[in-house]
């Protein structure tokens, strides 16, 4: 069998060494792509342990907006047993005293 290009002498030398050129560049090849899909793996890795953490983030978070949650609920319970009782005058000045104390930080902060 000739192939173009070839010549008359030598041809099965001269075949064996393009097959062999072709096999390095098919090596060259599979490191390139073996190294692309070791990064690849390796970043996934890293997505997957980050994705842990943040789910285990959230699930703290969610915690601790529940515990806040209770507790606010608790404190507005108090507060509107403090509206209905006889209290409402101690509610009425808690209230002025809130007031008094914000506009006197406000005060403090405008002259700084």
């Amino acid at each position: 069998m000739r192939r173009a290009g070839l010549g008359e002498g030598g041809s099965g030398s001269y075949t064996a060494s393009g097959y062999s050129v072709y096999e390095e560049e098919n090596e060259h090849l599979q490191e390139g792509l073996r190294a692309k899909v070791n990064a690849l793996k390796s970043l996934s890795i890293d997505i997957g342990t980050e994705v842990k953490y943040q789910n285990k983030m959230l699930e703290d978070m969610d915690t601790d907006f529940d515990s806040t949650g209770g507790l606010l609920g608790a404190t507005i319970g108090r507060v509107k047993q403090l509206s209905r009782g006889s209290q409402t005058k101690l509610l009425c000045y808690m209230l002025l005293f809130c007031f008094f104390v914000f506009f006197v930080l406000y005060w403090f902060i405008k002259l700084r």
